[in-house]
This record gives C-alpha cells, structure tokens and sequence, in this order.
C-alpha cells in the first residue's frame, strides 16, 4: 500500500488509503467519501516531489486499475487503459500489437496518467509533452458520474492536464502509431560554447534529443541523440563540434552503474527500449533524490542555458545532474508549451533540502528574466500567484475545476494554495 511518494521526500498524511480494483469499486469510495465530507486525491506510481498528490483525507492508489485494450471502441490507431497503467505496460502491449506512441517518458516505471496530469513530456522538437497524445477520457466527478471527454470538447484541454482537480481519471484513450525502431547514440565532453552556438541543429538532428551537464568546466558531459531508423532528418557531426564518441553504455549522472540505463552506441531496438532512459526491468536508483524542472521559451534556450553556466560553483554540492530537453507547443491549458515551443531545464538534485533550496534559488533567480514557469510534480520555491501568473488560462481552469468539482472534493492544501483560495477543512 503506498504512503510516500517515489523520492520519500512526502509522506502522505491520508487517514485511509484504498485500491479499488475497477470503476464500480472507485465510484464507490468517492461516494463513501462524499458522504463523510472528506477529500479525496488519487495517486498512480508517486513519481513527483510535492505535495500535489497528498491528501489528509482519502488517498487512492490506481495500482489495479491496470487495464489495456489496444484498439477497440476507441478505434484501431488507439489504446484506452486504466489510471493505473505505467509507460513499460503500455509500450510492451502496443510493440507487440504492432503500435507505438510517438514519445515517452524517461522512465517507464511512472504512471501515464499521473504523467499526462501534469504535463511530464519526454523530448523532442516535434514531439509535445505526454499529455498531447490523449484523445479522450473518461474522469469521475465529485457526483458519482463517469463523465466521458473527447478531443474537441470545450473542456478537455482545461481537463486533461488537471493536477487531479477536476476529477479522477478511470481511463485513457491515447492515439497510436505502427511500432518503429529506434537507435541511441552518445557522446561525452562537448564544449558547451559548441552547444550552444549549435543548439538548433543538435536537437533538430534526432527524434529526441537531451544533453546532460553539471553546469561546470564549459562543457556539457553527455549528449544523448535517439534516431528512428529510416528518418530523414538533418545529421549533425557533434566530434566535429568537439565531442568524443562514448565507448561503453552510460548512466546520465558521472560515476553511476549504467546497467539500468538504456542500451546506447547505436544499438538498434524497438522504441518502447529505447525511448526511455532506463529500463524496465531494472530499478533506476532508489529514488534518493530530488528533481525540478523548470520551461522557458524555445527562442530564449541559448540565452538562458548561458546564464545557468554561471551557476556550476554554487550548484556543485547539490546538483547530480542537469537535463536540457525541447518539447513542442500544445493547446492544453496548463501545460508550460501552451501555444510555444519552449526548452527544459531539469535538475537533479540530492536528497538535502539545505543543500537544494540555496541552489534552487540561485537557479530560478538565474532562470527568472526568461519567465521559467516551473514542471507541476516538481520543486520549485516559486510562490503560488508567480506560478498562476505564468499560465494564460489559469482562470479558466479555476471555473472549469468550480463547475466540476463546486465543493473541492478532490482538492488539498497544495491545490488550494495554487489556485489561490484558503484549504477549506476536509
């Protein structure tokens, strides 16, 4: 039974957490719950570092609602699963199916929905965040009703990325692709002036792109390129820009045991295996760690990645790692890559928040000329009107989340203080 999140930063403070093993069990604890008066929050594979999830009331784990159907009522080019399914079910169903998504997440261990809630993407610069390949949902409102969604309907860009407010999420409907193959390539020590006075043309040059750098010594430590066989996108030379070629599989942070990680050197696999950084079948770390991440505009990534090179002294004893990613405009209203393409900047941290908060102010402080509008599950010191005030629709989805949930039933402290009203007690 999960009571703390992934990194086991936040314990949850539920009185009672439960597991319904389908819809008729979890429209059944949110009426239970209802009629007690007490909130209720959902909870996939805990993958965030806040108290987004957390609840003082009913906390429900969506571990068994684990269903996938490729194809079926949603169309043959679609998957609909449960709230409980994670990236590695999903991707070993549609691969055997013949299907693919067009993106994933870092880690397959993480839950698609909670995922989607929060606009987590992988990366790319023709791929959007994870939340874009929804097509339709089915949420369970405070009513009791089981209220289906479709792209196109006037509330479903202000649902999909929800944080959980609007409802809980039974299922998915995701569109899909045939299956593709996929090859990942590294190199190591590129010269940071070199990627940067190359960025276009190096994240334009694959299907995804991140490079990894601890912001120190001028160079970026790893840059990780993952080509789908067959396409035809520009090629760029990174040893001619500086690079070395990587001579053995490696893990992102320096000094890390790689076997977890994603097959590299050109290993040609299918792209629910290399995709993702990590892999399925291994436990990446023991989640002793804390993460941010935080999104400026695409056309400001070269200014704002200069001025985090500044940073490398201060970061050093809290930083493990850094990721820069692009991920492409949406339509969602609460997705940093609302109408823009931006680029991510995120950070691993140690688990020490005395260590993290200096560093993490220093960083948002640097970050903050460029409107760097913070990842949703992850820390940030940013307070809640700075946070709402980087979101055009944040208004909107207020009424929307009033109008589907008018007694706060799937709030908490954290979403209240998001959306700028006092905790009501549940």
């Amino acid at each position: 039974m999960i009571t703390r999140n992934w990194a086991g930063n936040v314990v949850f403070g539920a009185a009672e957490v439960v597991e319904p093993a389908d819809v008729d069990e979890l429209r059944d604890v949110v009426a239970r719950a209802a009629e007690g008066g007490r909130r209720i929050r959902a909870v996939g594979s805990g993958h965030s570092f806040n108290r987004l999830a957390d609840t003082d009331g009913v906390l429900v784990s969506t571990r068994r609602l684990d269903s996938i159907e490729v194809g079926g009522a949603g169309g043959e080019a679609t998957v609909t699963i449960g709230g409980g399914v994670r990236y590695g079910e999903l991707g070993t169903a549609l691969h055997r199916a013949g299907r693919s998504l067009a993106n994933l997440a870092s880690l397959p261990h993480i839950a698609v929905a909670g995922a989607v809630a929060t606009a987590t993407h992988g990366s790319g610069d023709r791929n959007g965040n994870l939340a874009t390949s929804v097509v339709a949902l089915d949420l369970l409102t405070a009513d009791g009703e089981l209220r289906r969604l479709t792209r196109g309907d006037p509330d479903f860009d202000g649902v999909v990325v929800g944080l959980g407010r609007p409802g809980i999420v039974a299922s998915l409907t995701l569109e899909t692709a045939p299956t593709y193959d996929v090859a990942v390539e590294v190199v190591t020590d590129l010269p940071l002036a070199a990627g940067l006075d190359g960025f276009d043309e190096m994240m334009g040059s694959a299907h995804s792109v991140s490079w990894f750098t601890r912001w120190s010594d001028g160079r970026i430590d790893q840059v990780w390129r993952k080509a789908v066989v067959g396409d035809d996108r520009p090629p760029v030379d990174l040893v001619a820009m500086g690079a070395t070629p990587a001579e053995r599989t490696l893990h992102p942070v320096p000094g890390v045991d790689a076997a977890s990680c994603t097959p590299q050197q050109g290993a040609i696999g299918p792209w629910h295996e290399r995709l993702a950084h990590f892999r399925l079948d291994h436990t990446p770390s023991a989640g002793d760690e804390l993460q941010t991440e935080l999104f400026v505009d695409r056309s400001l990534a070269t200014d704002a990645a200069a001025a985090l090179s500044d940073l490398g002294p201060l970061l050093a004893g809290a930083l493990l790692i850094s990721e820069v990613r692009t991920v492409a405009a949406d339509r969602l209203w609460l997705s940093p890559a609302f109408q823009r393409d931006v680029v991510g900047f995120h950070f691993t941290w140690r688990s020490d928040r005395a260590l993290v908060d200096p560093a993490l102010a220093a960083v948002e402080q640097a970050l903050a000329p460029f409107g760097a509008v913070p990842h949703w599950g992850k820390l940030t010191l940013q307070a809640p009107e700075r946070i709402r005030s980087h979101h055009r629709r944040f208004a909107d989805f207020v009424a929307l989340v009033d109008r589907l949930d008018p007694h706060g039933r799937f709030a908490n402290h954290h979403t209240d203080e998001l959306m700028g009203r006092a905790s009501a007690t549940a």
